[in-house]
C-alpha cells in the first residue's frame, strides 16, 4: 500500500482570528497535560466501558456543561486526544494491546468533530476527521476478521453436536473458513503495521499531539455552552431517529421473519441492499452515544442507546459472517457434505441477523399507552370481536401464513457449487 502522506494542512491549526471573542480558541498545554481535570488518569481507562470517563470534566469541580461551549468541547476533545497518545506510547510496551484505545479513541475524535462541526474551524477539522477515521478502519479490520473466525467455529461446534460422530462436512467447512479468514487477517496485521509505520500516521499523531494542548474553534463556540451544544446534539439523535423509521421495523418485529430470510439466500446484492441500511442506523447510533458524552449535551435516554447499539452491532457481526460464509462456499469445486454445512452455518447467521432486527424493532418503536393496551388485550381475548383463537385455529392460521410467505430456506449459500 502506497504512502500517500497526510493531507495538506494537517499539522498546523489556523492562526486565532484577532478578532474572535475570547475562549473562541483553544487554551495553553498546561490544562491538557495536569494529572487531573480533562485529561487525569480516569479518563483513559473509562473509555473502555463505553464511556468518555472524565474526558470532559471540567476543572475545579465545576459544573462540566456550563460556561462557553469552545471551553466544554475543547476540554472532551483533549482529553480523548490525550488518551489516544497515551495509548500511542503503551503500544511500544505491550504490541497489540493498545490497538483498541487507539481507535476508540480516534472514532470519539472523529465523531465529535462531525457532531459539533459549526463549534470547530472547519479547514482544520476536515482533514483531520478525514485521517481519524482511516486509521480507527484500518485498526478495526485485524480484530474484526479474528472475532468473526471465532464466531463462526463455535457456531459450526454448536451445529454439529447433535451429530455422532461429527459430521464430515463440518470439519472440512471449518478448515475452509479458517484457512480463509486467517489469511484476511494476516493481511489486516500487515495493512495495520504498514500504516502505523507510514508518514500518514506518524503525521496524524503529531495532529492530535497538538490537538492535545490547541484545539482550535470557530467563533461561534463563544456562545454559551447549554445553548450551542444540545442543538447540535439533538440534530445527531434526529438524523438517528429518521433513517430508523425508514427501517422495516413493523415487518421485522416479528419472530422469524421468513421474507427477509428467504431474500437472504438469494443473491448477494439483494442481501446487502437489506443489511446496509441497518448498518448505517449503527453508525449514526454511535455518533449519537458520543455526541452525548459532551457533558451537556446529552439528548434522549442514554442506556436505551446503548442497548440498541449493542443490538445493531450484534446485526453486523452476524451479516458479515454469513458474507463471510457465503464467500467460502464459492470456493471451485467443493464436495457436496462442505457445501451443505456451509449451508446450515449460513442460515444460522442469517437467523442472528433476523433475531437481532426482531430484538431493535421492539426496542426502538415506542409502546403503546396502557389504555391502548387494555384495549388490545380485551379484543383479542373475545372470539365474537375476531380476537384470541383457539389453540387448533393459531396452528392452522400459522401453516397457513408459512405457506402463503412461500417455502421454508434451505440450507443453501447463493453461489455455492457442489460437485
Amino acid at each position: 500500500m502506497a504512502d500517500d502522506g497526510p493531507p495538506p494542512g494537517l499539522l498546523r491549526p489556523p492562526h486565532p482570528d484577532p478578532g474572535a471573542a475570547p475562549g473562541a480558541h483553544g487554551t495553553g498545554g498546561t490544562g491538557a497535560t495536569g494529572g487531573t481535570g480533562a485529561t487525569g488518569d480516569t479518563g483513559a481507562t473509562g473509555d473502555r466501558s463505553g464511556g468518555a470517563g472524565d474526558a470532559g470534566r471540567a476543572p475545579g469541580g465545576a459544573d462540566p456543561g456550563s460556561g462557553a461551549a469552545g471551553d466544554v468541547l475543547g476540554a472532551y476533545l483533549r482529553g480523548q486526544a490525550t488518551a489516544f497518545l497515551r495509548a500511542l506510547g503503551l503500544r511500544a510496551e505491550a504490541d497489540g494491546q493498545a490497538e483498541p484505545q487507539l481507535a476508540r479513541s480516534a472514532r470519539r475524535l472523529s465523531g465529535a468533530l462531525r457532531t459539533y462541526a459549526p463549534l470547530v474551524d472547519e479547514a482544520w477539522a476536515e482533514p483531520l476527521r478525514t485521517e481519524l477515521g482511516w486509521l480507527a478502519a484500518t485498526l478495526g479490520r485485524e480484530p474484526e476478521y479474528t472475532g468473526r473466525l471465532d464466531r463462526l467455529l463455535e457456531a459450526l461446534r454448536r451445529l454439529s453436536a447433535a451429530d455422532e460422530p461429527p459430521a464430515l462436512g463440518a470439519a472440512r467447512a471449518a478448515a475452509l473458513l479458517e484457512r480463509q479468514l486467517t489469511l484476511a487477517r494476516t493481511r489486516a496485521h500487515s495493512a495495520t503495521l504498514q500504516a502505523m509505520g507510514s508518514s500518514r500516521f506518524h503525521a496524524l499523531a503529531d495532529a492530535v499531539a497538538v490537538l492535545a494542548s490547541e484545539v482550535p474553534l470557530a467563533p461561534a463556540a463563544a456562545r454559551p455552552a447549554a445553548d450551542a451544544l444540545p442543538p447540535l446534539a439533538a440534530a445527531a439523535h434526529a438524523r438517528l431517529a429518521d433513517a430508523a423509521a425508514a427501517l422495516p421495523l413493523h415487518r421485522a418485529g416479528h419472530p422469524y421473519n421468513a421474507e427477509a430470510v428467504q431474500a437472504a439466500l438469494g443473491a448477494d446484492l439483494a442481501a446487502d441492499l437489506q443489511d446496509a441500511p441497518w448498518h448505517q442506523v449503527r453508525v449514526l447510533l454511535r455518533l449519537a452515544r458520543y455526541a452525548a458524552e459532551v457533558p451537556g449535551a446529552a439528548t434522549g435516554d442514554a442506556s436505551r442507546l446503548a442497548e440498541a447499539s449493542a443490538l445493531l452491532s450484534r446485526h453486523y457481526e452476524a451479516a458479515e459472517c454469513a458474507s463471510a460464509v457465503a464467500a467460502a462456499a464459492r470456493t471451485p469445486r467443493i464436495a457436496p457434505a462442505t457445501a451443505y454445512a456451509l449451508g446450515v452455518l449460513h442460515a444460522d447467521q442469517r437467523h442472528e441477523v433476523e433475531a437481532a432486527r426482531f430484538a431493535f424493532s421492539r426496542l426502538w418503536q415506542p409502546l403503546p399507552e396502557a389504555g391502548e393496551r387494555a384495549e388490545d388485550d380485551r379484543a383479542e381475548d373475545d372470539p365474537a370481536e375476531g380476537g384470541r383463537p383457539e389453540a387448533g385455529d393459531r396452528a392452522q392460521a400459522a401453516v397457513r401464513r408459512g405457506s402463503a410467505a412461500g417455502p421454508a430456506p434451505q440450507p443453501a449459500v447463493p453461489g455455492a457449487r457442489a460437485r
